[in-house]
């Protein structure tokens, strides 16, 4: 099995300054950076250490995994976030756990000890109440099925219908904003009985920049939910 790391940035040159040199390129086989449109010399820094770069044309950050997708070479992609969210360590028991053949392997923030030191009581409960809502409707067994730090197969997003529009059109036609699909993957991994695993992960605090909450994002997910119960397959 081949694996692609793919990393989403958008101005993170503090991020990705302390966090890409902790990763050694022989624990994937790609290494795929996909870009926002930085405008602090992210782009320039990766390039210059060699890394793969290629440009995200829509906004969001479903699209730019979807931009990135024609360039990916692996059988299987890790989504990382370079802000310091994500552990560079946990990339090879990521791999190792996916070699394995399962079908999905998330970081988990909240299994095995780990921790998260990003949330504040807000995001804390958001992500508790949207993975206990998943379990219990979809008969899961996630302990974070919200956190984008995870490894799956890369056929998978066909095979669940994430790469269509129609997959996520009503709510964020509704609420006039952009998801991205690791909820709607966590909640189709489960309806469709996937091997799915965890491992443990700690979420530091954010490098630079500030984090992103939007409560449209909420709503969003929470229709989300309720169309899953009665639609797709």
């Amino acid at each position: 099995m081949r694996v692609t790391l793919l990393v989403p940035t958008l101005n993170e040159i503090e991020g990705v300054r302390a966090i890409m040199p902790r990763i050694r390129r022989e624990w994937c086989d790609q290494v795929l950076i996909v870009d926002g449109g930085s405008t602090d010399g992210t782009v320039e820094y990766l390039t210059a250490q060699g890394y793969q770069v290629v440009t995200q044309r829509r906004r969001g950050l479903r699209f730019a995994f979807l931009d990135a997708w024609p360039h990916v070479t692996g059988d299987a992609v890790i989504t990382f976030s370079p802000d310091g969210n994500s552990v560079p360590e946990a990339i090879p028991p990521l791999v190792a756990k996916l070699r394995e053949g399962y079908d999905m392997v998330i970081v988990s923030r909240y299994t095995g000890g780990a921790k998260s030191e990003d949330d504040d009581f807000v995001s804390g409960l958001a992500n508790l109440v949207f993975t206990f809502t998943i379990n219990l409707l979809f008969r899961a067994k996630y302990t974070d099925s919200m956190v984008m730090f995870r490894g799956y197969r890369r056929a998978l997003i066909e095979e669940l219908d994430l790469d269509k529009e129609w997959s996520y059109r009503p709510e964020e036609t509704l609420l006039r904003t952009t998801v991205g699909w690791e909820p709607l993957l966590s909640i189709r991994a489960a309806k469709r009985r996937l091997r799915v695993a965890e491992i443990p992960g700690d979420e530091p605090c954010r490098i630079g920049g500030r984090k992103q909450l939007h409560v449209k994002w909420g709503f969003a997910y929470i229709l989300e939910i309720g169309r899953e119960l009665v639609s797709w397959r």
